[in-house]
């Protein structure tokens, strides 16, 4: 029987890349070996990001997908793997892959005063997106 690695494995390369510190470039105490914790499995999760206009919330196994073409957005089922530097989540849409990568870190979307506290890496099929995340707990801050 063939295993696939789980979505979250295949961008490791790629969320690790846009760390820095700790041993080797991983973030972190090297001897932690605790999944992460700072967003807990109950809490909601807001995204945004630019180029292309994209957002949304992941909530109860859910990620609410929301472009300027579908507002209303869609809802996709997700499933939760707690890394340890991080989260991902992963489903289908519309026929392709979906992972949402959320590590922590200061992020900014580039078009209003705010700073978000999670940097949030978004790959729907083949294309790569970038954004900022926020939970009610650690909220952004800064501009309207």
């Amino acid at each position: 029987m063939e295993r696939s690695l789980p979505p979250f494995v295949l961008m490791l390369p790629m969320v690790l890349g846009a760390c820095s510190g700790g041993v080797s470039g991983v973030p972190g105490d090297s001897e932690d070996r605790a999944p992460f914790h700072a967003i807990a499995e109950d809490e909601a999760v807001n995204v945004t990001g630019t180029e292309p206009f994209w957002g949304g919330q992941v909530a109860k196994g859910r990620f609410h997908y929301t472009t300027p073409n579908n507002p209303e957005g869609a809802d996709v089922p997700v499933s939760r793997f707690a890394g340890r530097g991080g989260l991902s989540f992963s489903g289908d849409f519309e026929g392709k892959t979906l992972t949402l990568a959320i590590t922590p870190g200061a992020c900014s979307d580039g078009m209003s005063e705010r700073q978000y506290p999670f940097v949030v890496t978004f790959r729907l099929g083949a294309e790569l997106r970038h954004g900022c995340g926020w939970t009610k707990r650690q909220p952004w801050s800064g501009g309207e």
